[in-house]
């Protein structure tokens, strides 16, 4: 249909709604156009909530109520003259009134919702992630911890019979995601729990077998990576320490733990007596690994632990030199040389 054809078919469907409008049919064809102009050319953008299932009745009426358009009767015959009755998006968008009838009506055809983020970092516990989200007011703290809590009971991935500090550590997988207002806690929390299940892969599963691994075990381990690690590249090695230790007896040792043990902020100093908590989460008192992650792994702690460096090294300790990185040694006397390599570099960094 040609420019100048719709155009006539605009004029006539109007005069048809004017005729059916009785008195307002006194304004003529120009009222009518005037009615879908904007309704206050100087506003700002306001959000609105398109519910799923409204019907165009309904969003006109939504719209009206939020001041967004002049007359809800005109817009709606608008968008029937349209044939995009039955094609609006729900969602929530950011509407003006100082758009015209035809701005509002492409942004929600063309489903141009409000895209909202949060992203959780690797590495955060449970109770961080909700104080996270409550500061970014995606949902409240507590909702979040209840729908955490709650969630458990759907993870397939958890073992009987052990007592763990927060059933869901590990399982909310850390990322950047999409929301939409007014999403709940419980939302949050299964859109978390989805992404840890997209990451393991039938390879991912199928490498955890075979080193006789659980996906709970993997994860536990990779929390404790996770942690451990300040610099990406040396997760496989750290891993590989680790498994090393696993595989001839060795206490993992693992300070991390011991953090997540007593509750205490990784930015306190341990002391030795902290190292002598009694809990299953103490790697220094208690061998193997402990009853459940301590963090929320990223997916390459998850595959550092899967596909760790192929190395003799039992002992790791950070360099102090602002590096990030860390020194490994294969035996305890090496391992002494280079704490006191360590303790050099902190000296030279100064106060």
């Amino acid at each position: 249909m040609s420019n100048a054809a719709k155009a006539v078919r605009l004029v006539l469907a109007l005069l048809i709604l004017l005729a059916a409008l009785g008195g307002a049919a006194y304004g003529g064809l120009r009222w009518a156009l005037a009615r879908l102009e904007p309704a206050d050319p100087t506003a700002g953008l306001l959000e609105v909530e398109i519910p799923s299932g409204a019907t165009t009745t309904d969003v006109a009426q939504i719209l009206a109520e939020h001041g967004i358009i002049r007359d809800p009767a005109v817009f709606r015959y608008y968008v029937r003259y349209r044939e995009l009755d039955g094609q609006i998006v729900s969602g929530r968008y950011e509407l003006s009134a100082a758009m015209s009838a035809d701005q509002i009506l492409t942004k929600l055809v063309n489903g141009e919702v409000v895209v909202r983020r949060f992203t959780i970092p690797e590495g955060l516990t449970v109770e961080m992630m909700a104080d996270l989200l409550a500061e970014a007011q995606v949902v409240d703290r507590e909702a979040f911890l209840d729908a955490a809590l709650a969630a458990a009971a759907e993870n397939p991935y958890l073992p009987e019979d052990v007592e763990l500090i927060q059933p869901m550590e590990g399982y909310l997988f850390p990322a950047t995601y999409q929301y939409h207002s007014g999403i709940t806690a419980e939302e949050v929390v299964a859109m978390l729990m989805a992404r840890f299940e997209a990451v393991w892969t039938p390879e991912l599963l199928a490498r955890a077998d075979e080193m006789g691994l659980s996906v709970h075990e993997v994860t536990t381990l990779a929390s404790i990576v996770e942690t451990e690690a300040r610099v990406a590249a040396e997760q496989p090695q750290i891993a590989g320490v680790y498994l090393n230790r696993l595989a001839v007896g060795m206490p993992l040792q693992a300070d991390p733990t011991v953090y997540y043990a007593l509750g205490l902020p990784r930015s306190e100093a341990l002391s030795y007596d902290d190292l002598e908590v009694d809990s299953p989460y103490n790697t220094y008192r208690y061998p193997g690994l402990p009853p459940g992650p301590i963090a929320a792994p990223g997916e390459g702690a998850i595959r550092a632990v899967l596909y760790p460096a192929t190395h003799d090294y039992y002992y790791f300790v950070a360099k102090n030199d602002g590096s990030g990185e860390h020194y490994f040694a294969t035996t305890y006397a090496e391992h002494l040389e280079n704490v006191d390599r360590a303790e050099a570099n902190l000296a030279e960094q100064g106060p």
